[in-house]
């Protein structure tokens, strides 16, 4: 998205013209739907700009800028090297209560561009211009005062503004990166942000019993930064507790020794949870890989202090029954008096990847995906033509995910790959991962193996991607022929 210049988008006078041409101008996809009141704000504002500016008719903004994956708008945005000017427009009585709290938010996210910030607001109907002062108080100002800083303001950015927001400036797992994760530098989406409102306000409530409640989601929809995000708002006043069951010892134990009331265990699947005392909330992260031995000693851990239990699990309706039966999601949800949540905005991964590795996973879901541009796909015929094969992946970048069960040579590679169970919460620009013999479809669509285990393997390693996912078929024909089916829909 590319910025336009205000005065010239609002010398059409109809309504459905301009809005044409304003998708021409700024290079958009599609065409922004726009209020018509939205648009006459727009005109006031330049024509109040041009009246005192001897070139506020060549003011250029970015209109109606999404931030990508948060969905955070903003109606007009110039930014150079040195500062960043947003304007919202209302019309109509609003609040400034309600102008603030926008600015506030608007303020909280462009923070990540480090950048010295002035926030405005117009309101068009009673004609008046206010802004968010050094002390967060909205005060009203004069056009002249604007004008000057748009004056200040030189040698603005008029690229796709979407270069300046790259996910890893705002998008962080704790596991990937725990100091920026105590710094607080990251977001979450309206959809966290909602969850999260309810989750709170749910455990508030005074009734009897254990409260169960969770949230699922594909991975990749930011369910460990929505709970760890919970579990520093829950520990604002007593201790909580953080149940992970991954592989992540050494993050853990960065965490736990920076974050004075919220205490990290690394659990392992089917094995006692011991806690070092009571707690007045446990969460669980990667709540998808309990068994029943575990989820028993997490209700007599709460039940010690009533403590409300939150869990974090992946949804995995993409795997047959028999993968997913024994652990996670089934006994998470079958709690009495469950109070679940699904994230369903993918955050990390990109559609492509996620509508792939859907089909792969369940060979008969619809998608309507005919292209993989991220997705690669090579053949095997033994055990030295696939390391011959990993090692070039690697050379390009990759990371080795690799399953025990799949590759009893994986630990004579060394560089640049790690375990499935590692790779839990993580987070990979490309990566690789390994088809063997023992895969296969059955009669429903679903992927299967012969391995226990090897299938959620596959699911949540390639769902660790963020750019490329990579795959070696090996030795199995059939396999091979029904990947590049997928592919060449």
């Amino acid at each position: 998205m590319h910025p336009i210049n205000i005065y010239e988008l609002t010398r059409v006078k109809d309504y459905e013209l301009m809005m044409r041409l304003e998708r021409q101008m700024s290079k958009r996809s599609r065409t922004l739907p726009v209020k018509e009141w939205e648009l006459d704000g727009i005109k006031s504002l330049t024509g109040h700009l041009c009246d005192i500016m001897k070139d506020g008719s060549r003011l250029d903004f970015y209109y109606s800028f999404i931030m990508p994956k948060l969905g955070k708008e903003f109606d007009l945005i110039r930014v150079n090297e040195d500062t960043i000017i947003n304007i919202e427009l209302k019309s109509g009585n609003v609040s400034d209560d309600t102008v603030r709290v926008q600015l506030l938010r608007n303020k909280y996210y462009l923070s990540t561009l480090g950048k010295t910030m002035h926030f405005y607001t117009y309101l068009s109907v009673p004609d008046r211009l206010v802004r968010l002062s050094r002390t967060d108080k909205i005060v009203d100002t004069s056009w002249e005062e604007l004008a000057s800083v748009l004056s200040e303001q030189k040698d603005c950015f008029t690229g796709d503004i979407e270069e300046l927001f790259k996910e890893d400036k705002f998008l962080i797992s704790p596991l990937t990166d725990p100091f920026r994760f105590l710094r607080k530098e990251y977001f979450l989406t309206s959809q966290q942000r909602d969850i999260k409102k309810q989750i709170l306000r749910k455990i508030r409530q005074d009734s009897p019993g254990i409260k169960a409640l969770g949230f699922s989601g594909f991975p990749g929809t930011g369910k460990t930064i929505l709970l760890y995000d919970l579990a520093m708002q829950l520990s604002s006043a007593n201790d909580v507790a953080v149940l992970h069951f991954g592989a992540h010892i050494k993050e853990l134990e960065e965490l736990d020794k920076r974050l004075k009331r919220v205490d990290f265990y690394n659990c392992e699947p089917d094995k006692e949870i011991k806690v070092h005392k009571d707690y007045s909330a446990i969460l669980i992260d990667e709540g998808n890989r309990i068994s029943r031995r575990n989820l028993n000693d997490i209700l007599r851990l709460a039940e010690k202090t009533s403590a409300p239990i939150i869990f974090s699990y992946d949804m995995e309706e993409v795997l047959s029954e028999d993968e997913r039966k024994v652990y996670g999601a089934p006994l998470i949800e079958a709690l009495p008096d469950f109070t679940g949540y699904k994230l369903t905005n993918r955050i990390r991964l990109n559609a492509e990847i996620y509508v792939f590795i859907k089909k792969l996973m369940s060979y008969k879901e619809k998608s309507h995906a005919k292209y993989y541009p991220s997705v690669s796909v090579s053949y095997a015929n033994d055990d030295n033509e696939k390391n011959t094969l990993i090692e070039n992946y690697i050379d390009k970048g990759f990371t080795y995910i690799f399953d025990e069960k799949i590759d009893k040579d994986s630990g004579n590679i060394k560089e640049n790959s790690v375990s499935t169970t590692y790779a839990t919460c993580k987070e990979y620009n490309k990566v690789l991962m390994v088809i063997d013999e023992s895969f296969n479809y059955d009669n429903e669509g679903f992927l299967r193996s012969e391995k226990e285990d090897c299938v959620r393997n596959i699911f949540h390693g390639l769902s660790r991607a963020k750019e490329s996912v990579a795959l070696i078929i090996n030795n199995n024909p059939y396999m091979m022929d029904m990947v590049l089916s997928i592919l060449q829909k």
